[in-house]
Formats: structure tokens, C-alpha cells, sequence
């Protein structure tokens, strides 16, 4: 091992180290009850209630997929994204996050997504929670694989050693502390990780503007490519066998400009849409110690959520200015960020903005696997198999069933290849549509059935896979990505199954007007 990868490799380790002191110093209010382990006890503070369900949604993809779009194709893809995806956050929080607070806390104090659902409609059946739960174990189980080959690939590429090795490893220090600290150490760690992770992308960005000649060099300069600086334009790399051409004096060769119209811009914004059905997020919500803290929490996860994703555009452009024909896919596209840090900083800087990309992918899979548990422990078994579960036999289980969640992520991972960004695309509708709109209507309209929250989870999920599969491919205007369709088909499928259905209880409804005066008390 070279002088420098040693040094990266002390940084990188000692932030490790760190992340494990702070499950340690959770584990004994982790223990006192699955409600402290999985809701934190509704203990935390405005900033690690926005900072934490932050960093937990920024995965990987945030330092490295989004800074790679921009490389490839331009401005237009990625910031109709980012668009999209701080409007999705900032409407979460102003919206979803007081009322879920308080709702959840009134409705059989519920500390998991599937509890709350099924609690708000009085289940005795419990088809609601069953339903959410499996949905979470699957797509939550592909996640957090998604996030181990992340971090396998990071330190196969940094160190030069086996991916397969460094994955396991990856995820055997995830799994750790999550099974060590629970909700506390998991909400802990992903404030320090949003923490490096807008610092990596502050760093990176301001020292790559400065080697590339500032602002005015680089537009001058991107200005040279057609499409690549437009908002309603992209830019098209001329690709052979996916492979990009270049020219005789080696530089990139683009084709002429395409056009982002109205359609694509539409689907872009609708990735913000996922935010309103994401239980990694929406659990944030719930475990803030006083709703009144919320608005402060907005702020703070909206401007954390802004600058970092505006940072992430702006490096895969600049990227493209200092490293013009490095990477000639778009899959290699992903590792301007990587390149950019271990070329303009400092060994031991370099391993501390490389945990920035360690940090988005651990906040993540940590949040993945203690829900997807929490899915199987608590409204599984104890929900439905074992009613009468102890306290601490759901501890027990929720442990065994972490490890075993770990082992077939690592399974999934093995293979280097098999999770790509269209699988975390098409899981991320999924969720959207499937809790989104259940999740909307459940709080803000009383009149909301059970049958209507049934049949709309089943529409909104089921669309997805249709879309996707059989409407997408036919092109043209159904050439959209599945969330929004499968979105709209959900909340107008709510609409009329409830309206068609007997009303609600009366328990049921004035639980509902419980939830709109509640005022949480002292914790």
C-alpha cells in the first residue's frame, strides 16, 4: 500500500472508529425497549430530526450518481432532479411532519409506518400492516444492498483490494452498530455523516472551481458543448458500443443538442414525489420530541438538502472542465467525485471527504436495515405470529432478524454488477406510490377508508410494475417515469373505493380531530 492510500486509509478508519463510539454510548437507551430502539424513544432534537432523515435519504447516489449524470449529459437532467427532489423535502416536512408526529402518538403510540397505518383504521384483520410490512422487508432489503456494493466498490477502487472482501467488511461495520445503538446510534451517526457529507461536497466543489479557472472559465468553457448548459436542452455524447468517441486530439465528442421538453422535465420533478412514502424518512417525523420543533427542523433539512444537492450538479460540470476525457461511460461517469478528490486534495483531506461517500451510504443501509427489521419484529411477529411477544423477546428477534436482513443484502451484493441505479429508481416509485398517497390521505381526509388505504396501496404499487414493464417501453408521452402515474392512479383509486365504502367509525373519526389539536407532552 502507497504512502497516500495509507494515509486516506487512517482517515477513513479512524471516522470508522468514531461511528462505532457512538453506538456504544447508545446501547444502553437502546435496550431499555423496542420503543427506544426504534423510534429513539420520541427523544430526539430538531437537528438530529433533520440532519439524520437527511442523510439517511442521500445515499450514495448524492456524491456519486447525480455528479455523474451531470458529467455525462449536462445540467438539465440533474437539476430537474435536484429540483424536484427539495421541493419533494421541503413540502414533506412543511406538510407530513407535525400531523404524522402527533397522529402516530395518539394512534396506539405506534413506532413503525405499517403500526401507524393500521392503527389509524383500527384494524383487527391486519392486512394493512402485513401488506407494508413485506413490501418494506423486500424493497429495504434490495437497498441496503445496493448501499454494500457502494461501499465495496469504494474501497476495492481506493485500496486496490478484493471487492467482494471490502463489501462484507462494509457491511458487517454497518451492521454493528445498528444492532449495537438501535434508532439512537443509527440517528446519531447519520447527523455526524450529514455533517461530512456537506462538508465533502462544499470542499470538493470550491477547490475544483478554483483549479478550473473560477466561474467565468467554466461556463465559458461548458458553453462549448451543445445542450450541456441548458435547462430545456441535453447534451448528447456520440457513443460506440456505449463507449463515448473522441476526437483526434482526444477530446469528447458530442452530438447535437437534444431537447428536454415538458414531459421530461414533469417526470424529473416527480422523483419529489417519493418523499411523502419513504418510512426511512417518515420515521424522523414520528420520533422528534416536540411537533413545535419541526419548523425549525425544516429549515435546517431543507437549506442542508439544497446546498448539497446544488453542490453534487455543479461538481459533475466541473468535472467535466478538469477531467474532459477520463470517463467515456456513464457508469464510469459516477466516479468524477472519487477522481476529483484523490487529484486536488491531499492524502489525508482526500480520506476525509472519501468519507462523505462512506457516510451517504452508511446513513442509509443503517436506516434500511433497522426498518426492514422493525417490519419483520414488530408487526409480523409480534403484530400477527406471536401477539403476546415480551418486550424483549421482539429485542431478541429484532437482532436475529437484522443479522439475517444483513446476510442476504451481502448475498445480493456479491456480485458487483447486480444492483444498478434503475433498481433503486424503480424501488424508490415503488414506496411513493404505495405509501405516498395512503400516507397523505390517512392524515389530512377523515373520511378515508380501509378498504380505500387497501386498494390504493395495492393500485399505486401494482402500476409501478405495469408502467415500468409493459406502458413505459411503448414511448413517446408514456415515456414517464412509473411514480407519477402509478401516484395519480393511487390517489383516485383512495378517492373512490372510500366513497363507495361504508364511513369510517366514530372512534375512528374523532381520533382524527385528536390528532389535529394534539400537543405533545413533556417526554
Amino acid at each position: 500500500m502507497t504512502g497516500d492510500r495509507f494515509q486516506m486509509l487512517i482517515a477513513m478508519s479512524a471516522y470508522m472508529i468514531l461511528v462505532i463510539l457512538i453506538g456504544l454510548y447508545y446501547a444502553r437507551r437502546a435496550n431499555e425497549s423496542s420503543k427506544h430502539f426504534f423510534l429513539g424513544g420520541r427523544t430526539i432534537g430538531p437537528w438530529m430530526t433533520a440532519l439524520s432523515a437527511e442523510a439517511s435519504d442521500m445515499s450514495g447516489w448524492l456524491l456519486m450518481g447525480l455528479p455523474g449524470v451531470a458529467y455525462w449529459v449536462g445540467l438539465s437532467d440533474a437539476i430537474w432532479t435536484a429540483i424536484g427532489l427539495a421541493l419533494g423535502t421541503y413540502i414533506n416536512w412543511l406538510v407530513v411532519a407535525k400531523r404524522l408526529r402527533s397522529y402516530s402518538a395518539i394512534s396506539g403510540d405506534a413506532i413503525t409506518i405499517p403500526d401507524f397505518l393500521s392503527n389509524r383504521f383500527k384494524e383487527k384483520k391486519k392486512v394493512i400492516m402485513t401488506v407494508s410490512a413485506l413490501f418494506i422487508l423486500i424493497f429495504f432489503t434490495v437497498y441496503a444492498a445496493s448501499c454494500f456494493v457502494t461501499v465495496g466498490k469504494l474501497f476495492s477502487t481506493i485500496f486496490g483490494l478484493s471487492y467482494q472482501f471490502m463489501m462484507v467488511i462494509g457491511a458487517l461495520f454497518v451492521l454493528s452498530y445498528v444492532i449495537i445503538g438501535g434508532f439512537l446510534a443509527e440517528s446519531a451517526s447519520d447527523f455526524m455523516q450529514a455533517v461530512v457529507m456537506i462538508f465533502a461536497l462544499v470542499t470538493v466543489l470550491g477547490i475544483g472551481t478554483v483549479t478550473a479557472g473560477g466561474v467565468s472559465n467554466i461556463i465559458s468553457n461548458i458553453r462549448n458543448i451543445p445542450g450541456f448548459l441548458e435547462f430545456f436542452g441535453i447534451a448528447r455524447p456520440l457513443v460506440e458500443n456505449g463507449v463515448q468517441k473522441l476526437s483526434e486530439t482526444g477530446q469528447p465528442l458530442f452530438g447535437e443538442a437534444g431537447s428536454y421538453g415538458f414531459l421530461s422535465v414533469i417526470s424529473t420533478l416527480s422523483w419529489g414525489l417519493g418523499y411523502f412514502g419513504m418510512p426511512h424518512v417518515l420515521l424522523r417525523f414520528m420520533a422528534i420530541r416536540d411537533p413545535d420543533e419541526l419548523y425549525k427542523s425544516r429549515v435546517i433539512g431543507t437549506t442542508w438538502c439544497v446546498i448539497s444537492l446544488v453542490s453534487a450538479v455543479s461538481i459533475g460540470l466541473v468535472g467535466r472542465i478538469l477531467y474532459p476525457n477520463i470517463f467515456l461511460t456513464q457508469s464510469d461517469a459516477e466516479n468524477i467525485f472519487v477522481l476529483m478528490s484523490s487529484n486536488l486534495l491531499p492524502p489525508l483531506a482526500a480520506g476525509i471527504v472519501m468519507s462523505g461517500i462512506l457516510a451517504a451510504t452508511i446513513s442509509s443501509s443503517d436506516s434500511y436495515l433497522l426498518i426492514a427489521t422493525s417490519a419483520v419484529s414488530k408487526n409480523i411477529y409480534q403484530g400477527i405470529v406471536r401477539k403476546k411477544a415480551s418486550d424483549r423477546e421482539v429485542m431478541i428477534v429484532s437482532r436475529i432478524v437484522l443479522l439475517l436482513i444483513a446476510v442476504a443484502g451481502m448475498l445480493i451484493a456479491l456480485d458487483e454488477d447486480s444492483v444498478i441505479f434503475n433498481v433503486v429508481a424503480f424501488a424508490w416509485a415503488g414506496f411513493g406510490a404505495t405509501f405516498g398517497p395512503v400516507m397523505l390521505f390517512s392524515l389530512f381526509w377523515k373520511r378515508t377508508t380501509r378498504s380505500g388505504a387497501i386498494a390504493g396501496m395495492v393500485a399505486g404499487g401494482s402500476t409501478v410494475f405495469i408502467w415500468k414493464l409493459l406502458i413505459r417501453p411503448l414511448g413517446g408521452a408514456f415515456d414517464i417515469y412509473e411514480l407519477l402515474p402509478a401516484f395519480i392512479i393511487s390517489c383516485i383509486v383512495i378517492v373512490v373505493v372510500s366513497l363507495i365504502s361504508e364511513k369510517p367509525l366514530e372512534e375512528i373519526l374523532e381520533e382524527f380531530e385528536r390528532a389535529r389539536m394534539y400537543k405533545a407532552e413533556a417526554q
